[in-house]
């Protein structure tokens, strides 16, 4: 079992060398651990130039000590921070003379008895990844949403999506869920009123209109859950696959995308043997590309073992996509071969993924294309990878595969799939009590019933209900010393 009332210290600074490292404690009455090895006391929340000693007496380095005592700190416990050079030698001698300066004994009374003082941290430990930050959780410092958007705001991949994180951090998200807990309460006051009293002959739930009000908040949930799906949008983006036939010009596709020459592109049928992967910023929404093989059959005359390899590959990222984009060779469009071709793999295509899984054509060198070669296919988009022409409308239409809103993106705060599932749990909930309610007689105790469900599922979110297991998997993927 985990002490989570043990002080714990680690370096809260990322791995290597830089200018300032940070060595961060926290726990429940520090304060004269941080006197004896400070040499000397500190004022609260004022930043002080000490020197650290070893136990001879030699400088390990001049650091700028804080100490915030508890409850108003970060965690809510003693918290008291080094600020020290970067140096990674340094910071594990100095994380090393705090846990030998912990393990030294208080001086005892000087009344000419034996005495075996207490040391002065006697459980001091190395923290686990994201401590701190559960810490601030348990101690009510944080809601869970809360917590999980520190770490949403430091994996941050893109503005927007640092900004979302920020939102949440600050409680949006939060104060839009317990509005919605509000309202669930007030209902349930009212059910539970009439279940008490029915003897009273006073319709509660009429004179107060809980169905008008039960409507507004499925309208209310309606759009929490369109914002949450922005962020989750925002935090993870989405996998885009780009498939296709050898020589359609995947390759140069993808370097037209990212503005840069990540895969090598020759007239060779076959060049690309490899998964090759790309984040790309579109609008602040992180998409991840990846380049494939040319799809042929593997027994296609030219294809070696090591080709045969790079297509099992690309049939293996296809299945894990978000989107598809299926890219052809409008120079070859009018072959019998080719159309032929494109027909099987797009056959193919949706034997591997899942029915959801949208599928967006793309017809490539529009450039090269002969003055008879119909430029508007049945379906699809025209794009030339190596002028650029196309390209915009291509980025458009993955934003809008992706599900991006770009008029909400300034409400958009950070979300994770397990929201999502929780506000899905939500919805069914309110939707069975809506259901109770058009009832000519509503069952009462099925509508109450239905009302907690739902509250309990919007509890998950925050915090209010949740479970030892489920905490450490979320802070389990913090970094160490957040």
């Amino acid at each position: 079992m985990i002490d989570r009332t043990a002080p714990i210290i680690a370096v809260a600074t990322a791995p290597g060398r830089g200018a300032v490292g940070i060595v961060r404690a926290s726990g429940s009455g520090l304060a004269p651990w941080v006197r004896t090895l400070c040499q000397r006391e500190l004022t609260p929340r004022e930043a002080t130039l000490v020197p650290l000693r070893d136990a001879s007496g030699h400088t390990l380095d001049q650091v700028i000590a804080l100490f915030f005592p508890g409850p108003h700190s970060y965690t809510g416990e003693d918290v008291l921070e080094l600020q020290a050079h970067g140096g990674p030698v340094v910071l594990q001698l100095i994380l090393k003379r705090c846990i030998d300066v912990a393990q030294q004994t208080l001086s005892p009374a000087s009344n000419g008895m034996d005495v075996t003082a207490p040391s002065l941290l006697p459980h001091l430990r190395m923290a686990r990844p994201g401590e701190f930050t559960e810490r601030a959780y348990l101690n009510q410092k944080l809601d869970l949403a809360q917590a999980e958007a520190v770490a949403d705001l430091i994996d941050a991949s893109t503005e927007a999506a640092a900004r979302s994180a920020s939102r949440s951090l600050e409680g949006a998200f939060s104060r839009e869920v317990h509005a919605l807990q509000e309202g669930l309460t007030h209902l349930r006051m009212l059910v539970e009123a009439t279940l008490d009293f029915p003897e009273e002959d006073l319709d509660f739930l009429k004179q107060a209109d809980a169905r008008g009000q039960l409507d507004n908040l499925a309208t209310q949930l309606h759009d929490l859950q369109a914002r949450s799906r922005q962020g989750r949008l925002l935090r993870e983006g989405i996998r885009v696959v780009i498939a296709g036939q050898p020589n359609a010009g995947k390759s140069s596709l993808l370097n037209a995308l990212a503005g840069a020459e990540l895969a090598i592109v020759t007239p060779q049928a076959g060049t690309t043997r490899d998964v090759i992967a790309h984040v790309l910023q579109i609008d602040g929404v992180p998409l991840h590309v990846i380049d494939t093989a040319g799809l042929r059959a593997p027994e296609s005359p030219g294809v070696d073992e090591v080709e045969r390899i790079g297509i099992e590959r690309a049939w293996g990222q296809i299945a894990q996509a978000d989107a598809v984009l299926f890219l052809h060779d409008l120079t070859r469009k009018a072959q019998a071969d080719y159309q032929h071709a494109d027909t099987s793999i797009e056959t193919d295509l949706r034997g591997v993924m899942s029915a959801h899984v949208p599928v967006l054509h793309v017809w490539n060198k529009a450039d090269v294309a002969g003055p008879d070669t119909e430029l508007a296919p049945e379906r699809g988009l025209c794009v030339s990878a190596r002028t650029g022409d196309g390209l915009p409308a291509l980025r458009a239409r993955l934003l809008e595969l992706a599900g991006w809103q770009s008029s909400q993106a300034e409400g958009v705060f950070m979300a994770r799939e397990r929201h999502l599932q929780a506000l899905t749990h939500v919805q069914e909930h309110v939707t069975l009590a809506q259901q109770v309610l058009q009832t000519p007689v509503p069952a009462l105790d099925i509508l109450a019933e239905e009302l907690r469900l739902s509250q309990q599922a919007l509890g998950e979110i925050t915090g209010e209900f949740t479970s030892d297991d489920l905490l450490g998997v979320i802070f389990s993927r913090f970094c160490i010393g957040k």
